[in-house]
């Protein structure tokens, strides 16, 4: 095995190799600067063409375009009924939005720990999380990867929950051949910069339910019982905030929506070169795929294995070690979320609002507690993970996956180094 390039060995990918996200045609140009030498550039005639063409390639009936998949998320809490001092599940292990948005309408977030190998919500720990003040459910799926909905939806017809869907990571994802936002009582798309669609910043809120449509749209704009595409009043008749998207992010998001059937069909590729070329490295842990479930591959996430590794010290030391080779190899490998939700402060600490609320508001919080040793499965998986998006993306094809996947062979094929760098780094 050729020299680490960490320690001045030849780099795996060449710089320049590895091409960006999102790729840019005559199509999107088009699109925006029409919208730019139009007439309307807040929430105009792409806004709504958008809608229309998210929900027609989702199989949604209704969808109401944002500047985020958080104001998505948050719309989405309104429109399940949720209110003030409601408890709302959602798994242990996140982007902070899918817990927060529970706290944009004054409710309470109540975690579930993980299933260690889908990176989501246990389903099978739902039911022993439900108290009485449970109203809904914000199901994560993380990384691209739906969630067993039909576990979800038993427990909430059970229970009488609403069921939110957050597939602000999972565009296309398929469970059982049905597209995740479909199957819920309403979901959220991200648009953001990352995200297998993208606009830049934006997200999408859809739903079959033409009531909670109504509701959401009163949050998205003003507390007001109309729309800027119908006559308005201008009076706010609830409690509402300005979660609108304008009209040159939604000209270049039906520009990149026309392509994004292929981008699926290209992440799946160079998905499926990476699960071949790398599934039989001792120590690396990858991303599963389980019978019924179509992952996108928006995240390739990995964890490592410390025990088949050799290394009983600190495993964020080794995790590092890995990442540091990796990426001396020109692999671009990350940590996506360094710390579990229930060991961020803005819960443990109770003190959103100011003064304990939500948690201290009519006894809501009584016997609520975020102790992150509760969460044994999302701290290991914090703890040994890592990732990548780009490589996977379009305009990359499968060449260049070859390439990574070579990187990681390399590296793991010098793991007296990498133990060698994880001991220094732990020193």
């Amino acid at each position: 095995m050729s020299k680490l390039a960490i320690h001045g060995g030849t780099r795996t990918v060449e710089k320049g190799n590895i091409q960006k996200w999102p790729p840019i045609d005559d199509s999107d140009k088009d699109l925006v600067l029409q919208s730019l030498y139009g007439e309307n550039h807040a929430f105009g005639p792409n806004c709504k063409a958008f809608q229309d063409e998210f929900a027609a390639w989702n199989g949604n009936r209704f969808a109401v375009f944002t500047n985020s998949g958080t104001a998505a998320l948050h719309m989405g809490l309104f429109a399940a009924g949720v209110g003030a001092g409601d408890h709302v599940l959602v798994t242990s292990y996140s982007w902070s939005s899918s817990a927060t948005c529970i706290l944009h309408h004054n409710a309470i977030p109540i975690f579930v720990d993980l299933d260690f190998d889908t990176i989501n919500m246990d389903v099978d720990k739902i039911e022993a999380a439900i108290t009485p003040r449970t109203k809904a459910m914000v199901v994560v799926h993380l990384h691209g990867l739906a969630v067993n909905m039909d576990k979800i939806m038993a427990v909430a017809r059970k229970h009488n929950l609403k069921v939110i869907e957050d597939a602000c990571q999972a565009h296309g994802a398929l469970f059982m051949g049905k597209k995740v936002g479909t199957t819920g009582d309403c979901a959220a798309f991200s648009f953001n910069q990352n995200k297998c669609l993208c606009t830049g910043e934006g997200g999408m809120f859809v739903t079959d339910n033409e009531a909670m449509w109504q509701d959401a749209k009163k949050l998205w704009s003003f507390g007001e019982t109309s729309t800027p595409h119908e006559d308005r009043d201008y009076h706010a008749y609830a409690l509402g905030w300005m979660y609108r998207g304008h009209d040159m992010t939604a000209a270049f998001g039906r520009a990149q929506l026309a392509k994004m059937d292929r981008y699926f069909d290209i992440q799946r590729e160079n998905g499926a070169v990476l699960n071949e070329r790398l599934k039989d490295i001792p120590g690396l842990i990858l991303p599963t795929e389980p019978e019924g479930h179509t992952h996108t591959w928006y995240n390739y996430t990995c964890r490592l294995d410390m025990a088949a590794l050799g290394w009983s010290g600190n495993p964020v030391a080794m995790r590092n070690a890995v990442m540091k080779a990796l990426q001396a190899e020109g692999a671009p490998v990350g940590v996506w979320q360094s710390f579990i939700l229930p060991a961020m402060t803005v819960f443990r600490a109770k003190n959103a609002y100011g003064g304990g609320c939500p948690w201290s508001c009519r006894g809501a919080g009584d016997g609520v507690e975020y102790n992150p040793e509760n969460y044994p499965v999302a701290q290991r998986h914090c703890d040994t993970h890592f990732g990548m998006t780009v490589p996977l993306r379009a305009p990359n094809r499968t060449d260049v996956a070859e390439k990574v996947a070579d990187a990681f062979v390399k590296v793991f094929g010098s793991m007296d180094e990498v133990r060698k760098l994880a001991e220094t780094m732990s020193s």
